[in-house]
Formats: structure tokens, sequence, C-alpha cells
């Protein structure tokens, strides 16, 4: 394996119930002022608002909400976040939500105690944190993002029509609460399109240097085949416990740095959807379904034998008698009829997207990747964007 340096400071409490009996306790580590932030409002639907509210209350806690965190949220949205912050001198920020909002929460939790742009000195480029942010709690209501065990944070600058990504050990939540029963409640279509972006930050670690035998690898998949086990048990029965309880967990691992040790990460698809998510206003999900197939079609070749692997460990394909090419090409295969079983678009045309948007324009806009098996260009990423059609 490469070397490697590991860092997750969250504390993480899995379980049912977990937010009743916790999160009081945890609030009393932190002052008096906490934001509570959270996205349109389902929150207050479904009892889990009362539920977060009554426990911030018993801790003694001066709750200042900041509603309406929009998907994919924008930089606008942040910076409104910090002055509300700054006005009522918040001393922590508790997000309860989906990756949209901790995401937000983390940005938030920059902006509101650093005088410059954090999306000049941090966003745009790679920038180091050298003062302390907000401390971060999180109520995970979906599964998806792996965004509770993590510094990562993605933000779109409207202005600039930039949507990029940043992981930053500081801003790691200080504390993650994680009832899987919270997410009986999502609508189904929202759940699978969440737990194919599990798959899919698990493919992006998975399908990168180094190939020799690694733990980051074996780890990688068993998450894809529990992944896929366990998105087929929630379509047929939404309260299955075990199965909503390990996609919970089957997140945070794809994102909680533990498969990425010693991995290089190919993050070419996750570039070029976060671009057409810019411009379109589907799910983070339902446009990497619809992506992942075609690139992988294009860098197959490329690694051949990892691609074997993954068609033989994850999706069961025999390689008796055949070219490991063939073999290679028969995952990918089974990866797009994946995609349909559980009812992906699998197109951008499905999805809805325009054949009138200047997918030239979005494709030159994209970051190239250097950490997969072969380094695009804008060209053939347009290509690839044409084929997604």
């Amino acid at each position: 394996m490469n070397n490697f340096i590991f860092e997750n400071a969250t504390k993480t409490v899995f379980g049912e119930g977990c937010v009743r009996e916790y999160l009081s306790c945890f609030a009393g580590h932190y002052k008096e002022t906490v934001m509570l932030a959270y996205g349109g409002g389902s929150i207050k639907k479904n009892g889990i608002y009362d539920e977060v509210v009554e426990s911030l209350e018993k801790a003694g806690k001066n709750v200042i909400e900041f509603a309406g965190i929009m998907p994919n949220p924008s930089y606008s949205k942040v910076q409104d976040g910090a002055r509300l912050a700054r006005e009522n001198e918040v001393d922590w920020i508790l997000g309860v939500g989906g990756g949209s909002v901790m995401d937000c929460c983390k940005a938030i939790s920059l902006a509101a105690v650093y005088d410059g742009d954090i999306w000049t000195d941090f966003w745009a480029r790679l920038g180091v944190i050298s003062f302390e942010p907000l401390p971060v709690g999180v109520i995970a209501t979906t599964a998806g993002t792996g965004s509770e065990m993590s510094g990562r944070a993605v933000i779109t600058n409207e202005e600039e029509k930039i949507k990029t990504g940043r992981d930053y050990p500081k801003c790691n939540p200080r504390f993650a609460l994680i009832d899987p029963a919270y997410t009986y409640t999502v609508p189904e279509k929202q759940m699978i399109s969440g737990g194919f972006g599990i798959l899919s930050h698990v493919m992006e670690i998975y399908f990168s240097p180094p190939d020799e035998n690694n733990v980051s690898d074996d780890i990688a998949e068993a998450l894809m085949r529990g992944v896929i086990r366990d998105l087929r048990t929630s379509i047929k029965n939404a309260k299955d416990y075990t199965a909503r309880s390990n996609l919970m967990w089957e997140s945070a691992m794809a994102e909680n740095r533990i498969i990425k040790i010693g991995k290089r990460l190919d993050l070419q698809c996750r570039n070029m959807e976060h671009q057409l998510g810019v411009y379109t206003d589907f799910s983070h999900g339902e446009r990497l379904a619809a992506l992942h197939p075609v690139y992988y079609r294009h860098i197959y070749k490329d690694a051949v034998r990892k691609f074997k692997r993954f068609a033989v460990n994850v999706w069961n394909i025999s390689a008796d008698g055949k070219p490991d090419e063939k073999t290679a090409r028969a995952g990918v295969e089974a990866l797009a009829d994946f995609i349909k079983e559980i009812g992906l678009p699998g197109t951008l045309q499905k999805l809805g997207v325009s054949r009138r948007l200047d997918l030239k324009r979005i494709a030159d806009s994209c970051q190239i990747s250097s950490g997969g098996y072969r380094q695009m260009t804008h060209g053939e990423i347009y290509e690839i964007f044409k084929e997604c059609m």
C-alpha cells in the first residue's frame, strides 16, 4: 500500500433513538447559542424537528434557525448563513438533513469566522486552514453523501458557474448522530438516488491505483456488494431496518477516509457530475447514474485487470473461458443493468436534459482528475456527455 496519514475526528453515535438519547448530552459540551440549520422543512413534517428542538431546549440552548438550504448549496447561501451566525454571535452549528445541509454548515463554519473570501481561498484552490472554524454537529436524515463523517463540502458558485468540493479535516463534524429510522420517510426516488451515490463514491476510490492486493480495495468490494444488496431490499421494503441501517453505515464508510487510505482516487466522474449540476436541477445520484457506465466504457481497457476483478468479485460474473477484456466489459454492463433495475433514468435525455444545453461549454469547465487510469481531455469529456444523452 502507499504511504498515508489518516485522521477522522468525528465522534459518531449510530442507531435508532440516538438523537433522543444523546443530543442533549453533546449539546452540553458547547456554549449557549446554536444555529439549527436544515433544508426545505421536511423535518417539521416528520417529527424530527420537534425531537431535535426539545433536546436542545433541554440542554438550555438558545436556538437560531437557518432554514431553506437547497440541494447543491450555493455560495450565496453560505454567506447568508455566515452573516446570521455573526449577527447572533452563534457559538456552534447543528445541521439536520442530508449532504447538502451538512456541506453548507461546514462552509458556514469557516465563513463565519474568516475575514477573507472562503471561495477564493479554500474552494477555488486548496487552502490551509490555520484557524478554528465554528464547531459543527450533524444529524443525518438520508443515506448518500457520507458528509456526516468527513470534512468534505461541495459548494456551487452561481456567479462563476463552478461547483467544487474540498475535504478539510478541520471541517469534520465534531459529532454525528445517525438514526436509520429517520430515513423511513425519505421518498423512494431520493432513497434510490442516494444509494447509487454511495456506490459511486466507492467506485471512484476503487477504480484508481494502486491495484496490487490492498485492504482498501478489499473493503471497497464488500461495501459495493452491500450497497447493491441493501438497495434491492430497501426498494422491496422501505422499512427494513437492517437494510436501511446498512445503507447509512455504507454511506459513512464511503467517505470517512478509511477506504481512501493508500488510494489515488479517480474523481473524474464526480467532476463531470458537479458541472452538470450547475446547469441542471436533478439529483447527484441521478446524474452519476447517467455518467458512470459511459465513462467506464471509455476507460475499462486501460485497467482490464481491475475491471475484471469488479465483474467477478462484485457482480459474481464468471471469468471461466473468457478473455479478460470481455469479462471486464461485462462488469460495466452489469452496472448499467443495475441502474435500470433500480429505476434510475440512466441517460441525460431521460432525466429531462434539453439537447439545447451547451454540453461543450460544460465539458470545457470540468476539472481534470489526475487520479484515474487515464487522464481525460475536455474533448473526450464532451464526447462522453453526448453519449450520455
